[in-house]
């Protein structure tokens, strides 16, 4: 049955379509979900199917692989033009009509794009998806540590995220509703998450619980904070910081990549704060952009230059940006 066509006479207001980027974003929402329900379901099975991909702390899952194809499908189904960039590394194969997700989210889709982003192509955004942040704290049961990211860049911004969380109110135990999502676009705002900050005398820094080395501990020492904070998932920190949990996330060394940082970063930007590397720079998500943040990740709700100011003069020299 073909769909209803509106007609509108001269003098009548027909309603705008919906941008690409809001259309992207509220598809985004429902295929984050869908990526959600495949985790709980591989985790619920018991048959994680553990592969190391460099090492015992670079690990996949079949969650991982399932949720990719799921997102990466699903997503270049509704925006065949847009390029698309996951963490994993998987073979092309023919993907089961069971994992693809059509919906999208209605309350994003009422929601006004910024003026800057509302004549954007698909072919102008790039998407950042990593279907499983966390997978070593997802192995290990550490289930608040485990996020789902979709990011969107344009020109090598990052301009729009989705943060989903699979086990959000695990802990309840049988019968909680589990999962929650949120979402930003700076210049609208964010959504799915009451925005807090840590007071303002405090200083309470978030790191990394399994890629720690020296240098991440001088630099995080170098802040003289009042407390850290180690946690697995760049995903993860970046809610401890819009959660009023962490004044900043500060991670002095390779290892996170751009689908890590591409969400959170944009996420981030919507309430005000900022994410960089060590020595203050941004980073760019062009799709031919190399993979690794080699210079760090330093992100922040508020008082950014503070910490960038602190960072050590080795940090510095043994980092280069990129």
């Amino acid at each position: 049955m073909c769909p209803l066509t509106t007609v509108c006479s001269v003098d009548q207001q027909c309603p705008a379509s919906p941008a690409v980027l809001m259309r992207l974003v509220a598809s985004a929402f429902t295929v984050a979900e869908k990526a959600g329900a495949i985790v709980r379901k591989v985790l619920h099975s018991g048959e994680l199917g553990i592969v190391e991909k460099t090492g015992a702390n670079d690990l996949q899952t079949l969650a991982d692989r399932l949720a990719q194809q799921s997102i990466c499908a699903s997503l270049s189904r509704s925006f065949p033009k847009i390029t698309i960039i996951g963490e994993e590394d998987l073979p092309p194969e023919e993907i089961k009509e069971d994992l693809i997700e059509s919906g999208h989210s209605e309350e994003i889709l009422q929601k006004t794009c910024p003026a800057e982003y509302r004549d954007l192509k698909e072919e102008e955004l790039v998407v950042w998806v990593d279907p499983l942040d966390g997978t070593k704290e997802y192995t290990e049961g550490l289930l608040d540590n485990v996020t789902v990211l979709i990011g969107i860049a344009y020109e090598g911004r990052a301009i729009a995220g989705v943060i989903h969380q699979p086990f959000y109110n695990y802990q309840l135990g049988a019968g909680a509703s589990l999962g929650r999502t949120m979402w930003g676009i700076p210049g609208l705002g964010a959504f799915g998450f009451q925005l807090q900050e840590v007071p303002g005398d405090r200083r309470i820094v978030t790191t990394t619980r399994s890629h720690s080395n020296k240098q991440v501990t001088d630099c995080v020492d170098a802040m003289e904070p009042h407390e850290v904070i180690r946690v697995g998932g760049a995903g993860n920190k970046i809610i401890q910081l819009v959660e009023g949990k962490a004044s900043a996330y500060v991670f002095a060394s390779p290892g996170c990549k751009k689908w890590d940082t591409c969400a959170p970063e944009a996420l981030l930007h919507a309430v005000g704060g900022k994410l960089t590397d060590m020595h203050g720079n941004a980073y760019c998500y062009n799709a031919n952009v190399k993979h690794m943040n080699s210079a760090g990740v330093l992100a922040t709700l508020r008082n950014h230059e503070y910490y960038v100011s602190r960072v050590p003069q080795s940090v510095l020299q043994a980092l280069k940006s990129d």
